[in-house]
């Protein structure tokens, strides 16, 4: 209960009114004790279920899970028209197919780009949205209530109430894979800014490396996407090289395959020493579809990033979620998961 800043009156009052309503139970006691002896409590974590979406600019992602963000069941879908009624309606389609008749307390949904309020997109650039209210429209449809949020933002707070960054009260979120992302938890809270997006894609990182769309040589984007990493594969190699292709090919030592993934690494490690120096946080979880590059490069990533580093600070505690799509999908129902918690309060 420390994330939700509850004074004990609180908590006790929001503890009985959990407890008729079977999300609290009463733990056995420990014998031996002395005085009135107190209650313990365990929580219902199957007592309620949530969804999380994740929306790309040609997918949904979804998951269905209980309380603390577990995996029950998921779904993916691809689809052709990127207008509002037709992504509302595969994300309709995920909703009915993953109750099972059961239904949810609330739903999540998360994607790269501008949101207000967790409902409003404000720009949603690979979907080609601006100005919609999502979280009304769906809310209208299914009836549940309903968050959206920017994907790295709801990634950074599944980390902090439910992955690799809970129970600390400081550390970054670096994501690579179709863009670069970054989070920040401070003082136990996840910082956001008033475009509700962190940008740190454009952050120059190699002055020889790869040229962005925007026209900005080496920055995160150029040097760490996948797009971009399998665009300059593609050219490299006189021929179409999908991420995995080349990810395999730099494993087995290809002088093409490498000459791309090793600055690409070295871009990687500073990025990771920029977030933690700057961020002053010593804990930095590295996610996102992109984390195969980390891994075919990690001894030229922890160089650069050792690098890069002031010797008298300490050591960054390089933390990695492999999670792939699904992790964004979990992220958007930890999202769901704290309205719905907050709700109660």
């Amino acid at each position: 209960m420390r994330l939700l800043d509850m004074s004990p009156p609180t908590l006790t009052r929001l503890a009985r009114e959990l407890t008729a309503g079977g999300v609290f139970v009463e733990d056995a006691e420990p014998g031996g004790a002395v005085g009135r002896p107190p209650k313990f409590l365990d929580v219902r974590w199957d007592s309620r279920h949530y969804l999380g979406v994740k929306l790309t600019g040609t997918s949904v992602v979804a998951v269905s899970t209980d309380l603390r963000a577990t995996e029950l069941d998921r779904r993916e879908y691809v689809f052709s028209e990127q207008s509002v009624d037709a992504v509302c309606d595969v994300v309709v389609r995920a909703h009915d197919e993953l109750s099972a008749g059961g239904g949810f307390d609330a739903v999540g949904v998360s994607l790269g780009g501008t949101v207000t309020d967790r409902r409003f997109v404000i720009r949603a650039p690979f979907l080609g949205w601006r100005d919609v209210d999502l979280g009304r429209e769906l809310e209208r449809r299914l009836g549940v209530p309903t968050v959206v949020e920017n994907d790295i933002v709801a990634l950074t707070e599944a980390q902090h109430w439910f992955g690799e960054g809970r129970g600390l009260t400081d550390f970054a979120v670096i994501t690579i894979g179709a863009g670069v992302g970054h989070g920040y938890v401070c003082a136990d809270r996840v910082v956001r800014s008033d475009k509700g997006i962190g940008l740190a894609g454009h952050i120059r990182l190699d002055p020889l490396g790869a040229v962005c769309p925007e026209g900005h040589r080496g920055c995160a984007t150029a040097m760490l996407t996948i797009p971009s990493l399998c665009a300059q594969a593609s050219v490299a190699f006189g021929r179409g090289i999908e991420f995995d292709e080349l990810i395999s090919l730099a494993a087995e030592g290809d002088p093409v395959a490498l000459a791309i993934t090793e600055p690409a690494g070295r871009a990687l490690g500073r990025l990771l020493a920029l977030a933690a120096n700057l961020g002053m946080v010593d804990t930095i979880v590295l996610a996102g579809e992109g984390l195969p590059l980390y891994e075919v490069t990690e001894p030229i990533v922890l160089e650069a990033m050792h690098a890069d580093r002031d010797a008298e600070a300490d050591p960054i505690d390089l933390r990695l979620d492999a999670a792939d799509f699904v992790g964004w999908a979990r992220g958007a129902a930890a999202v769901a998961i704290q309205s719905s918690v907050h709700r109660l309060i």
